[in-house]
């Protein structure tokens, strides 16, 4: 894959992103954001590239840093210039803590937490490396994973974290999905709204037990307008606008950046064809692949072998010809890719490295 190479001329199968809508894209939110006093913490999680984080950056309405969801992504974008970085989600081994109060030493770190023991461990490891750490508590409002469960305990930990040295508080954090899909905008902004609320009645209670809260960040990219009509919000953790995927169609602003194109390898009968791109090239959690721009064929299959195409008529592909497809789940799919081909006007423009692919540790 090289600079200057036409999108048809590639091997397949590729990861292309198409520069024009990764630019909309960012311009979108950026736009949004420029005269309000919230901003975006783009999710690192959903494009893997500390090239794609700076464009973010440079466009505006950004925090300047990047929402990592493991210790090895925060590294990554750390270690390429990201000079802040929020862990959003909770650390307990005490080798990962020491990665995380050394990145404290050189950025500002904060980490989430739910629990009381997570305060001990993070407080012995800055301690350890003479380092703060920067606390949140996340707050759970309907995703039944990480966060705190009530109002007090929430307050309780801002308690702990505040008489802790080496420790900082922040403020709080929390993260959803909608339960209808597609909703509505009407939806959008009673379920969002109604989640962020049971954030603020957390945030406005610590405050209330005399603790600053300098950190609200929650919503995401069906909520980025939803949030920004709450003053106390600070922040949102804002992923999946970035290069879209199918689900997320009903967010009509944004545009289908990142598709995969493969090649018809074999054709057993005339309303089916087969692709070579595997699941190992494109997630499928949350169904198959979209087939682009060919009326009438769809996924009908996909192994490790390869990608089924079919049609209740005539599949107007022959061997050799190209196709493209949506995912519906992009941030396993990017996870799939080191590099991308980032192209524009159909000719590659520019090598997308996602640097922090594979980091789960």
């Amino acid at each position: 894959m090289k600079i200057g190479t036409s999108v048809e001329e590639l091997d397949t199968p590729v990861a292309l992103i198409d520069l024009d809508r990764l630019e909309h894209n960012i311009g979108v939110i950026a736009a949004h954001y420029r005269d309000k006093t919230i901003r975006l913490r783009p999710h690192g999680k959903n494009h893997k590239s500390p090239q794609i984080l700076g464009m973010q950056i440079a466009a505006g309405g950004t925090v300047g840093g990047v929402c990592a969801a493991k210790v090895s992504e925060a590294e990554v974008f750390v270690n390429n210039g990201a000079d802040n970085v929020l862990i959003a989600n909770q650390v307990v081994d005490a080798d990962k803590i020491l990665r995380v109060a050394a990145l404290a030493r050189r950025v500002e770190t904060t980490v989430a937490i739910d629990n009381e023991v997570h305060i001990e461990r993070l407080a012995a490891g800055a301690r350890a490396l003479d380092t703060t750490l920067g606390v949140v508590v996340e707050i759970d409002t309907m995703m039944g994973r990480g966060g705190v469960r009530t109002i007090e305990h929430a307050v309780t930990l801002a308690r702990i974290v505040t008489a802790t040295p080496h420790l900082r508080f922040r403020g709080v954090m929390s993260h959803q999905v909608p339960t209808q899909r597609p909703p509505t905008r009407a939806q959008r902004f009673e379920e969002g709204g109604r989640y962020i609320e049971h954030v603020l009645a957390a945030k406005r209670a610590i405050e209330a037990a005399r603790i600053p809260v300098d950190i609200v960040s929650t919503g995401e990219t069906w909520t980025y307008d939803v949030a920004a009509t709450f003053p106390e919000v600070t922040e949102i953790e804002g992923g999946s606008y970035i290069v879209m995927e199918v689900p997320y169609a009903y967010m009509d602003e944004f545009r289908y950046a990142l598709r995969i194109m493969g090649r018809v390898v074999a054709r057993p009968d005339g309303r089916t064809a087969i692709g070579d791109v595997p699941i190992d090239a494109i997630a499928a959690p949350n169904g198959l692949p979209t087939l682009k721009g060919v009326d009438g064929v769809a996924v009908s299959a996909i192994d490790h072998h390869g990608i089924t195409l079919s049609s209740e008529t005539e599949v107007p592909l022959g061997i050799g010809e190209a196709f493209t497809l949506l995912t519906h789940q992009q941030d396993m799919t990017v996870n799939r890719w080191d590099r991308f081909a980032g192209v524009r006007n159909g000719v590659v423009e520019t090598i997308i490295e996602a640097l922090a692919r594979g980091c789960t540790n």
